[in-house]
């Protein structure tokens, strides 16, 4: 995640504040040393930083806290709400017709954001189209169809044509039907004269709506003169920052942030069409200092859900709060799961699994867990149908059976029978509550009330 650092170190410094009932200035101090060192390695601007650091010291030391408020908590809250002041708001996206288009330099990841944000809006019911303009990039064109065809969105783009702002002219006629036209322009190695004036160009012809600036989270320093340069250019109303699943520091995103007084609108979190995430300030400064996001975690699991009971017809999720959980049931949620996206990702919008927790995790913890529910599939393959509705039937030589035939062992199978005792018992909790009334929000509710535990609501698969 961008900044990761930050909210690793921020979340020790804070630990050793807990007890504490009063601030001293060197607690302050010590918080906002830490706050600066990880936002300038994050190549975050000086200026910005050390805006935000004085702000927190300021706040810290002047405002009572609440009462029954800790100091720990106190400084927490004051650097949650800091934070998420300077990311500011989210980039304003109406669920309605419009044109964007976006712009960046070459290698920032524009063409496949471009198919993201298709795959976005589509889910959000409207009919996107993506239009390709380069004739810059060799592969370009096949690239952006690829992508399209993977997000299931509608595509235009002329590898034969020459002249990207009559190829944005005709691909706004060709998908004329669609809501939501996505404007793929052409990027450079630098900030070059032609390239502005293509831009330029091709933003008079399609005439957007808003124009997004596509950054590496890697970009660094770059960033700010990157940003004014298209900001005099075509004018920019919001960004999105890419490449965030690897070891960026994301930085100088922010700081193209600020130099265009603009907002973030996406973030891209790997290499799938639907690695891709609504910029929430909120939920994302959560995350970072380890307090969970919950409205990001209940889209994916509606997302998941739905997508797997389109793919399942006879499954419906409402089912799962009445009558017997079986093994069926349980490889259908698993499938669920694995629609939400890497585990890591999921635990850190979880309260109280994210954060400090995550941070005391091995490195390969995430594979391990993956690997897990990969030999769990294994075993269920070698079972028979009664098997798989009746487990708690299954006795020591079937356990044997299944061994050999998953190529697993029998510890492996034990522990997928005891894991459906878990999600079994979890689920009798919730049919408590009626069913048909344990709505989405509710189940998220409970969870954080449960803290999150590896038997709460995700049904100890964690």
């Amino acid at each position: 995640m961008v900044l990761d650092d930050l909210g690793t170190s921020l979340r020790g410094t804070l630990e050793e504040l807990r007890g504490k009932s009063r601030l001293t200035e060197e607690d302050v101090q010590a918080v906002v040393k830490e706050i600066q060192r990880s936002l300038l390695q994050a190549d975050v601007d000086v200026s910005l930083v050390m805006e935000l650091s004085d702000s927190i010291k300021t706040r810290a030391l002047e405002e009572e806290p609440p009462g029954g408020t800790t100091a720990r908590d106190h400084v927490l809250r004051i650097v949650y709400e800091e934070l998420v002041a300077l990311v500011g708001d989210s980039t304003e996206l109406p669920l309605e017709e419009q044109t964007i288009m976006l712009a960046g330099l070459q290698g920032s990841g524009k063409t496949t954001t471009a198919a993201k944000m298709a795959w976005w809006f589509s889910k959000k019911g409207l009919r996107p189209a993506v239009i390709q303009t380069d004739t810059f990039r060799p592969g370009a064109y096949d690239q952006a169809k690829q992508m399209c065809e993977r997000a299931e969105v509608e595509f235009y783009g002329d590898p034969d044509a020459e002249d990207p702002v009559e190829i944005a002219r005709r691909g706004m006629e060709e998908t004329a039907d669609a809501d939501v036209h996505i404007v793929d322009t052409a990027g450079r190695h630098a900030l070059e004269d032609e390239l502005i004036k293509e831009i330029e160009a091709i933003g008079e012809a399609v005439e957007p709506d808003r124009s997004l600036l596509v950054l590496d989270a890697a970009i660094g320093q770059g960033a700010k003169e990157q940003a004014r340069r298209f900001e005099e250019s075509i004018g920019i109303q919001g960004v999105a920052i890419t490449k965030l699943d690897g070891t960026a520091k994301g930085g100088g995103a922010l700081t193209a942030v600020n130099e265009t007084d603009s907002t973030i609108a996406f973030l891209g979190t790997g290499e799938e069409v639907d690695d891709i995430e609504r910029f929430e300030p909120n939920g994302f400064i959560s995350r970072l200092l380890g307090m969970g996001d919950l409205k990001q975690l209940t889209e994916r699991v509606e997302r998941a859900m739905a997508e797997t009971q389109e793919e399942e017809e006879d499954w419906d999720p409402e089912d799962l709060l009445s009558g017997t959980f079986t093994l069926h049931d349980m490889r259908k949620q698993m499938n669920a799961m694995n629609r939400m996206g890497p585990l890591d990702q999921i635990m850190d919008m979880i309260p109280g699994l994210g954060g400090g927790l995550m941070d005391q995790l091995p490195d390969d913890a995430m594979d391990v867990t993956q690997d897990r529910l990969r030999r769990f599939e294994f075993v269920m393959d070698s079972m028979t149908d009664a098997e798989l509705e009746h487990p708690r039937a299954i006795g020591q030589s079937q356990i044997e059976r299944i061994a050999r035939g998953s190529g697993t062992d029998e510890e492996t199978v034990r522990e997928l029978l005891q894991q459906h005792k878990m999600m079994e018992r979890t689920l009798k909790q919730f049919q408590g509550m009626g069913q048909g009334n344990m709505d989405m929000e509710r189940m998220m509710k409970q969870m954080e009330n449960q803290g999150g535990g590896g038997g709460g609501g995700m049904g100890g698969l964690f």
